[in-house]
């Protein structure tokens, strides 16, 4: 391999010889500047030997900042992962060379020079107080010549003369999934394809809740049940086969994607937190569909601060009586049940005195979305994210069952929630994936048929290398994803990894999205044109089931910590 600054561009100028040599020499720094990194933030944080959250928030920019080189140096690893199962299965091709080629080569240079954190926040490894002795870890010849090479304008257009070619597979690049869940791909993109697509896009004009036909549909594939266990009338698959329906499901419309995320944290909460009594009678209702879950958690002035929580349950004789408002409750009138954090000890202001209850209610109409005593609702109008329709709820006395308690204890509401957020996260990080793929898919097809100045959009390099960008990036947020996917199956600790996949996996939806819009002009601001709604969709990933600037402050105090 060529190491004295020798040009390392292949005989076509495009792909890079020796490639998973220099990826594999390119990791190892950026790990050790990563660790570095640590050390670093950690001085700027630690107060009489533990992270002091004062100084986290005076820090913040350095702390999120962490996150955000954690979240990339961990991308970078599991792209490199990745491109080694696919040479060990003979299914590296050109294709994934140049995705493998160009997510290094330009994830190295954001590093070098400016990770973007949002639009207007670029962090820099100085904003660590990183000296420029400790950044020139990152001045190694292979990272110089990935830096240089990897991220061109002709690998860009040679990705995408190739995605034209083979338009008519179901990803760009082959993922690295197994034969199995290949397959449950297939299946739920044609079922996408079939009975999502072609109404989508006037579900939301209309603003209109998805059709009940389609959830009889979703409860009929298993889409409802698919991680529950066998035991309880589930399928018992992988984390990753959740992810693969969510990501096709959501590649259709977010609304629908998102529907079978009500039930996996209705499950996850009743599996880990549950009693046995509990999981024998929700799970399998879960399961086959026959009970719809909402999440009622957030409140009006709390946001992500749950511990604030102040709607209260009483105590009536076995029962309680739950008083107080919620807010931000998605598909909340149709559903049978609410997993309900409430407070149940008075005397208590932080998230020790919560509670979880698996509320019943009678599912609403049109006419009467909420027709169970003690609680009423309004719809909260939203851009986007509509199909299940969002409320404001109030309670006055609502009765709930004693025996609708999770897991028959009060006060370790918070602790069950806590459970659940890697699955959560895990599969908002997937939606994510399917979104950008939305996007991807609709901007491909207008830069193909829409002619300017005398040839197809896709001919002019910008547009191309917008659209090749949206591939590489998507593939990186899958092996992200899927990465947090496998620590959970293999039962390990993984809020870190699912926190860095959502992370990732937002910002990476709304820049395919808001491409996609340039790339359809002045049509693209036009309500017809389905990316509008698809811009609409991706810009709420980076907001609920824990804001961006919430999910670095929480890798942070991880990785400080």
């Amino acid at each position: 391999m060529a190491h004295d600054g020798q040009d390392l561009t292949g005989t076509d100028g495009i792909l890079l010889p020796d490639l998973l040599t220099l990826t594999s020499a390119a990791v190892p720094p950026v790990e050790a500047i990563l660790e570095v990194a640590k050390t670093y933030v950690r001085a700027l944080v630690i107060q009489d030997g533990r992270v002091a959250g004062a100084l986290v928030e005076a820090h913040q920019t350095a702390a999120h900042g962490l996150a955000w080189l954690a979240t990339y140096t961990e991308a970078l690893r599991q792209m490199q992962h990745w491109a080694g199962m696919l040479v060990e299965t003979a299914k590296f091709s050109e294709v994934e060379q140049l995705i493998h080629q160009i997510a290094f080569g330009e994830y190295l240079n954001q590093i070098a020079g400016g990770i973007p954190m949002s639009q207007g926040e670029i962090l820099r490894l100085s904003d660590m107080g990183l000296p420029t002795d400790v950044i020139a870890m990152l001045d190694t010849p292979e990272i110089a010549a990935l830096r240089r090479a990897g991220n061109t304008q002709a690998a860009r257009t040679r990705l995408v003369e190739l995605m034209q070619e083979r338009s008519a597979e179901i990803t760009v690049g082959a993922t690295g999934l197994d034969d199995e869940l290949e397959m449950i791909r297939e299946q739920f993109r044609r079922f996408a394809v079939d009975k999502v697509e072609p109404f989508a896009h006037e579900w939301h004009l209309k603003d209109q809740l998805i059709p009940m036909e389609i959830i009889d549909e979703l409860a009929e594939l298993g889409v409802f049940g698919l991680t529950i266990p066998e035991e309880y009338g589930g399928f018992g698959l992988s984390k990753a086969s959740m992810c693969v329906v969510s990501e096709e499901l959501s590649r259709g419309y977010i609304g629908v994607g998102s529907l079978g995320t009500r039930s996996e944290i209705a499950a996850e909460l009743i599996i880990a937190g549950g009693t046995e009594e509990q999981k024998q009678k929700w799970l399998p209702a879960l399961a086959s569909g026959e009970k719809l879950p909402t999440a009622v958690f957030t409140e009006p002035n709390t946001g992500s601060d749950l511990g604030s929580l102040r709607t209260r349950a009483v105590k009536d004789g076995d029962d309680y009586k739950v008083t107080g408002n919620k807010t931000w409750i998605t598909h909340a009138a149709r559903t049978h049940v609410m997993t309900l954090l409430v407070r149940t000890d008075p005397d208590t202001t932080d998230y020790k005195g919560l509670s979880m209850f698996l509320a019943e209610k009678t599912p609403g109409t049109d006419d009467a979305p909420f027709p169970t005593e003690g609680m009423t609702g309004g719809e909260i109008e939203v851009l986007g994210y509509r199909g299940m329709k969002e409320y404001e709820l109030a309670f006055d006395n609502f009765h709930v069952k004693g025996e609708n308690l999770l897991g028959g204890e009060t006060g370790k509401g918070f602790k069950q929630l806590m459970e659940t957020f890697e699955s959560a996260r895990i599969q908002t990080a997937a939606r994510a994936i399917g979104v950008a793929q939305s996007a991807l898919d609709v901007s491909m097809k207008y830069a193909q048929d829409r002619k300017q100045f005398g040839k197809s959009l896709i001919e002019f390099p910008r547009v191309s290398g917008k659209i090749a960008m949206m591939a590489v990036e998507i593939m990186v947020a899958r092996q992200l994803t899927y990465f947090s996917a496998r620590e959970k199956d293999e039962g390990r600790r993984c809020d870190l990894e699912a926190g860095m996949a959502k992370l990732l996996g937002a910002r990476i939806a709304w820049a395919c999205a808001d491409n996609g819009l340039q790339i359809h002009g002045g049509n693209g601001f036009a309500l017809e044109y389905t990316i509008s709604r698809i811009l609409c969709d991706a810009r709420i990933l980076n907001i609920f089931e824990g804001a961006a600037e919430i999910q670095a402050q929480v890798i942070a105090r991880r990785l400080l910590g």
